[in-house]
C-alpha cells in the first residue's frame, strides 16, 4: 500500500503542473489588471508599479518566475495587501477554514449516514419519504439562500445566536450547519441507496439466518458495505469544505481563504487567486488518496499492488 501511495502522490504531480499552469493563464487573459483600480495614478508610478510585480515581463517569463519560485514554496508577494506575501495570508485563513469545513464535514457524515440508515430500515414508509424529501430540499436549496435565511431566523428574529464573527463557539454554530446541510442530503441519499442493496446482499442474509441480532448485521456487516459510496464522494467533499466555502464566509464575515479568494478575483490579485488554486488541488489530491487507502481498509476484496 505504501508503494501504491508514494505512485500516486508521483502521479499527482503532473495533474498539478497542469492546473496551475491553466490557471495562471486564464488569470492573465481576463481583462483587468491587479492597479485598474488606481487608474489616478501617474504613468510612471503605474509603470514602477508593473516593474516592482515583473507584470512588464512577457507573459511567458512570468509564467516560468511563478512556476520557479513555486517549487521553493514561494507563493509570491499579493497585490492588494501591500507589504504581505501570499503564504502568509494563507496561512491566516486557512486554519479557520479547516476548523469550520472539518466541523462541517463531520457533522455531515454523522447526520447524512443515520438519516440514511433509518430510510433504508424503514423503506417505503413515511419515515423513508421524509428522509427523502429533506434530502431532495438540501440538495436543491443552494447555500446562499440557506446562510442568510439561517442568519436572519437565529441571529437577527431570534437572537439566540451571533451573526457574524469568529473565536468562539456559538459564532462556528450557524456557519456550520449552513455548510453541512447539502453534504447530509447527498450522504444521506448514497447510504440509503447503498443500504438498500447491502440488506439483499447474500453476505448479510447468511448473517441474519445464523440468528445474529439484528443491530449487529446492520452495523458491522450492512453499514460496512453501505458507507463505500459516501466515503468515495467524501474525498471532493472534504477538500472543498475544508478549503473554505465562498458564500458562508462571506455572509458570515469569516477570515477564511473562501473569502481572500473572492477579494483577489475581485481584485486580480493573480498570486493570492493562484496561491489558493494551489492549495485547493493539493488538497483534492491528498483526500482523494485517502479515499483510495480508506476503500481497501473497508473492503477486503480491494488490493493495491
Amino acid at each position: 500500500m505504501l508503494i501504491y501511495a508514494l505512485r500516486r502522490l508521483l502521479g499527482a504531480i503532473p495533474t498539478l503542473f497542469i492546473i496551475v499552469t491553466a490557471a495562471f493563464f486564464m488569470m492573465r487573459l481576463a481583462p483587468g489588471g491587479p492597479f485598474d483600480q488606481e487608474r489616478t495614478l501617474e504613468a510612471t508610478v503605474m509603470a514602477n508599479l508593473n516593474a516592482t510585480f515583473g507584470l512588464d515581463k512577457p507573459l511567458w517569463q512570468q509564467y516560468a518566475i511563478y512556476l520557479g519560485n513555486l517549487f521553493q514554496g514561494d507563493m509570491g508577494p499579493s497585490f492588494i495587501y501591500r507589504d504581505k506575501r501570499v503564504h502568509e495570508i494563507l496561512a491566516e485563513g486557512l486554519p479557520v477554514s479547516v476548523q469550520l469545513g472539518a466541523s462541517a464535514l463531520l457533522l455531515a457524515f454523522v447526520l447524512g449516514t443515520a438519516l440514511g440508515t433509518v430510510a433504508a430500515l424503514r423503506q417505503n414508509s413515511r419515515v423513508d419519504y421524509a428522509v427523502i424529501a429533506v434530502a431532495t430540499f438540501g440538495i436543491t436549496v443552494p447555500n446562499f439562500v440557506v446562510a442568510p435565511v439561517l442568519s436572519l431566523v437565529f441571529a437577527v428574529m431570534l437572537g439566540w445566536l451571533p451573526a457574524q464573527g469568529w473565536g468562539d463557539w456559538r459564532q462556528m454554530i450557524l456557519p456550520v450547519i449552513a455548510l453541512a446541510l447539502p453534504q447530509v442530503a447527498v450522504i444521506a441519499r448514497l447510504i440509503r441507496g447503498a443500504m438498500i442493496e447491502a440488506l439483499r446482499s447474500d453476505h448479510v442474509r447468511t448473517a441474519r439466518a445464523y440468528g445474529l441480532p439484528a443491530r449487529m448485521v446492520v452495523a458491522k456487516h450492512a453499514l460496512r458495505a453501505a458507507i463505500l459510496p459516501a466515503i468515495s464522494y467524501l474525498g471532493p467533499a472534504a477538500a472543498a469544505l475544508l478549503t473554505g466555502s465562498i458564500v458562508v464566509e462571506q455572509v458570515f464575515n469569516l477570515p477564511g481563504i473562501g473569502r481572500y479568494f473572492v477579494q483577489g478575483a475581485l481584485n486580480r490579485d493573480y498570486t493570492l487567486v493562484m496561491g489558493t488554486v494551489v492549495i485547493v488541488a493539493v488538497f483534492v489530491v491528498v483526500f482523494n488518496l485517502l479515499v483510495d487507502l480508506a476503500y481497501a481498509l473497508l473492503d477486503p476484496r480491494v488490493r493495491y499492488d
